[in-house]
């Protein structure tokens, strides 16, 4: 039986391992889970949330990631059926209870008979063979010189992540359920704000003592992590035409809406714990709870974890990864996952599938899978291999697709026409590759 080493058992490594797994490859899954964890890390299992539980919109008809989401699960991704399996009420997106997503992979990895598990620290790459390296963006220094010398210098961003609250300690006579303009089933907790409260609240974010003594305006910070208050900076609207913006939110008691208003998102199955949406941030944690607790119906909440920001390395892939995600230098070393810059849960594990997809045709002597720019894994396969000097992470969106035949005023038949040009595209990929 031939195997592969993989590296790293987030997200883009569980993917890739159980993929390579049911097509009768042994796999040896290298993670230094459980004896240690990395600074974003708190739990033992493999596939760990760090920021936050949302896979992004489930729609795959008009929004891009659902199109991606969409396009894994004809490939037969496992990270997404688990997530299906895993859904918590969260409008059209597709949001999980994280503690059952990560033990539903590391249960159904440790039960495979050919995927071997390693718990310790990867140093070198010396393993022979096709190896997978999925470290992710906090990998340690030992094999990120090991990395480096392969692909050269890093390149990194600054990520966030938000606090969590205990629902019970919500102030619902300050906050209402619903999604917004109605679209859902009302999963959200809504928390609105008067002028006078969102100012106030606003001031307290831009006079906070952060947990870092570093400028991260003017650092390299991920557009769609930026923290809460870095935002706040760019001026007194910005959170309330971004983060906490109140269209579509009315409180179905009074059908008025806040001046501004916060959200939050299920956490769990049983609605147990609410995420703070859009406010990652670096804030000291007895910050965090003096500023969010100005809000009205926070006054009296209950972090159960808080915001914490941790720097993101990536490798310069245009340079050094074709589009099969492997090494131009050697072929037999794959990369997948926010290392290779793509930028998100969904992206991360959708690389770790093309990876797995590729190293088997590697161990078969065979040509690798062009998934093409008309579909979104495609997409940002091509982007990685090839994007502009200034390479910067990417998340799934409509601009890295090939553009469409013709004319397409109507935005929403432009977005069904890329997704079922996309799935076509799977289909036939799929039958001429026996995929």
């Amino acid at each position: 039986m031939k195997t592969v080493n993989v590296v790293g058992g987030g997200l883009a490594g569980a993917e890739a391992a159980l993929y390579l797994s049911s097509h009768g490859v042994k796999v040896v899954l290298h993670d230094i889970k459980p004896k240690e964890k990395t600074p974003a890390h708190r739990s033992e299992k493999f596939a760990e949330l760090v920021c936050s539980n949302s896979l992004k919109s489930n729609d795959y008809l008009s929004n891009a990631c659902g199109l991606l989401k969409e396009e894994m699960r004809a490939l037969g991704s496992f990270v997404i059926a688990a997530a299906d399996g895993c859904r918590v009420p969260a409008g059209n997106a597709l949001a999980v209870d994280r503690e059952r997503f990560s033990a539903a992979i590391t249960g159904e990895i440790r039960g495979r008979e050919n995927i071997e598990t390693v718990c310790g620290e990867v140093k070198k790459l010396g393993f022979g063979g096709v190896t997978i390296v999925a470290t992710g963006p906090l990998t340690t220094p030992a094999l990120e010189e090991e990395i480096k010398a392969l692909t050269g210098e890093h390149l990194y961003f600054f990520d966030a992540t938000s606090p969590i609250v205990a629902a019970e300690s919500v102030d619902m006579e300050h906050a209402f359920f619903g999604d917004r303009y109605g679209k859902g089933s009302g999963d959200h907790i809504n928390c609105p704000m008067d002028k006078a409260t969102y100012e106030a609240f606003v001031a307290a974010l831009l006079s906070a003592e952060r947990a870092e003594r570093k400028d991260f305006e003017n650092a390299a910070v991920f557009e769609g992590c930026m923290p809460v208050e870095v935002m706040a900076a760019r001026g007194i609207d910005t959170l309330r035409f971004g983060t906490l913006k109140p269209v579509g939110l009315y409180d179905p008691r009074t059908n008025r809406r806040g001046y501004a208003c916060l959200q939050l998102r299920r956490e769990d199955e049983d609605g147990t714990m609410y995420n703070l949406v859009g406010c990652q941030t670096n804030l000291k944690w007895g910050e965090q709870k003096r500023v969010f607790s100005m809000i009205p119906a926070l006054k009296n909440a209950e972090f159960l974890r808080y915001g914490v920001m941790h720097r993101n390395t990536y490798i310069d892939s245009p340079k050094v990864l074709g589009m099969d995600f492997a090494l131009k230098s050697d072929p037999d070393i794959f990369f997948a996952g926010q290392i290779t810059g793509v930028e998100g849960y969904v992206e991360s594990a959708a690389s770790g599938l093309v990876a797995a997809i590729n190293a088997i045709r590697r161990l078969e002597g065979k040509e690798s899978v062009d998934f093409t720019r008309k579909t979104v894994t495609g997409a940002l396969a091509h982007y990685v291999a090839t994007a502009a000097e200034d390479f910067q992470p990417m998340n799934a969106n409509y601009g890295v697709l090939e553009p469409l035949c013709g004319e397409h005023r109507d935005k929403a038949a432009k977005r069904r026409a890329y997704a079922e040009r996309a799935l076509e595209t799977i289909d036939n990929i799929k039958k001429e590759y026996r995929l």
